[in-house]
């Protein structure tokens, strides 16, 4: 069946004014109908979704006023536009307050028209829009709540209560892949906060160049491209939460300008002099260990300081293993729930015997492909975990001439020769090999400072 973007309903029993407004919006975006009596509109909105009506006040079977609670009892988002030959003040506050969306009177220019038209269904966009943040949000609200607090986590429930109860901010953190996302998420939706914004931001996937303005925004003309005022995400975040993931990542030159904003809730837009005031919650994460980064000067102490006035670590899974099977039938549940898939006993007991280097995201992952690749109701993730450690373990023979004689490396060495090999084949473009990393270039400059890598004369 065909697909239509708009639908615009005109009630009218002029049918040369139908055929003219018709005809000129009748295009790729715009499905069209005409109706020429109130009964013809109303079975025709009974039967189809209308986005916006064009009703005439005078109809041969009844008054144009007298059917707009019926059309909007068939789809109470319709957007009606009253016309009249006849305009009144009487005529135009009926049609409102029988739900009239606007009101126009004939003869009217075709644009005029189409302005009204436009508004009306930008209207409609909008409403939808608010209604799908409204949807997740109540999903979020519902189902970010934060697995294992009678077991693992049972210590850290309190600590979530405590910062959910104040707008202190909060420093979450932990090993990737163990739910700070989802703690940040629990401690806003706690507090009551369902219908204030949540708004996240990975401060290791902004570039360097472009996080300030992400931010804080900036002014039209702070720089080459900045045609408009944009607002930052502390502006958007107003009255809510604003969660930065990777807090370490962010660069050593902007951190005053945060911690300005969590002393006195004020900054400047990039290339602005007026001082904006915000009302927002902070919640940041992360996965390195400040205290050693402010001894190599890369975060600074006061910031580190003011944002963990509430700090919240979470273990990693292999520490809280007796979570796993909770959290298994949890994500079996969430990722098909028309079918139900089950996990043995024996299938837990070999997941609690695996180490989980990539925490609960690992699980859920590890869970999300036995549901894929299962043909029956009971899931193996098992077997996919001794794939798993089988394809880890035979590239490290050929990793490199060292690995040979010391197939077992470290992490860190994993990643410094990784990280290598990437350099050595991108020919020491950096640019390019952060994007074959999945990195923000400011990450990878990072961590060739951190291993004292050789780049070579190239600094792209």
């Amino acid at each position: 069946m065909e697909q239509y973007l708009k639908t615009l309903l005109i009630i009218d029993d002029d049918k040369l004014f139908c055929d003219a407004v018709g005809s000129f919006f009748h295009t790729e975006q715009f499905r069209v109908a005409c109706a020429y009596t109130g009964e013809q509109g109303l079975n025709w909105c009974r039967k189809n979704r209308v986005n916006v009506v064009l009703l005439d006040q005078h109809l041969p079977d009844c008054e144009g006023t007298n059917i707009c609670q019926q059309i909007l009892a068939c789809n109470d988002q319709t957007k009606i536009i009253f016309i009249t030959a006849f305009p009144s003040f009487d005529h135009a506050v009926q049609a409102l307050r029988n739900g009239a969306h606007d009101y126009i009177s004939k003869p009217m220019e075709l644009e005029e028209l189409k302005l009204a038209v436009d508004l009306a269904y930008r209207t409609v966009e909008l409403e939808h829009f608010e209604q799908i943040q409204e949807f997740r949000n109540r999903q979020d609200s519902r189902k970010n709540t934060l697995l294992g607090l009678r077991g693992g986590l049972a210590h850290i429930r309190e600590l979530i209560e405590r910062a959910a109860d104040n707008s202190s901010p909060v420093l979450i953190t932990g090993e990737t892949g163990t739910g700070k996302t989802v703690v940040a998420k629990t401690i806003h939706y706690l507090g009551g906060n369902s219908k204030r914004p949540f708004i996240d931001s990975n401060c290791a996937a902004l570039p360097e160049n472009l996080i300030e303005s992400e931010l804080f925004g900036y002014e039209k003309g702070a720089f080459t491209g900045a045609i408009t005022r944009k607002k930052g995400l502390f502006e958007m975040a107003d009255g809510g939460t604003l969660f930065l993931d990777e807090i370490g990542e962010m660069p050593i030159h902007l951190q005053p300008k945060l911690l300005g904003v969590l002393d006195n809730g004020v900054f400047r837009r990039l290339g602005g002099e007026v001082e904006c005031s915000t009302h927002v919650r902070i919640i940041a994460a992360t996965n390195i260990d400040l205290e050693q980064a402010i001894s190599k000067k890369k975060f600074r102490e006061d910031l580190y300081y003011r944002m963990s006035v509430m700090r919240i670590h979470l273990p990693p899974l292999r520490e809280r293993k007796e979570d796993i099977a909770r959290l298994a039938e949890h994500f079996l549940a969430a990722i098909a729930p028309d079918r139900q898939f089950t996990i043995s006993a024996e299938e837990i007991s070999h997941l609690k015997g695996y180490d989980w280097p990539g925490n609960v995201r690992e699980l859920r992952n590890i869970i999300e492909r036995s549901i894929i690749l299962s043909n029956d109701r009971c899931v193996c993730p098992s077997k996919l975990i001794q794939q798993k450690s089988q394809a880890d373990f035979l590239p490290l023979e050929n990793f490199s001439a060292s690995t040979s004689t010391h197939p077992l490396l470290s992490l860190a060495e994993m990643e410094k020769q990784y990280i290598q090999s990437v350099l050595d084949l991108c020919k020491d473009n950096r640019s390019q090999a952060a994007k074959v990393l999945g990195v923000a270039r400011s990450t990878l400059l990072r961590k060739i400072e951190l291993y004292a890598l050789d780049t070579g004369v190239a600094n792209r």
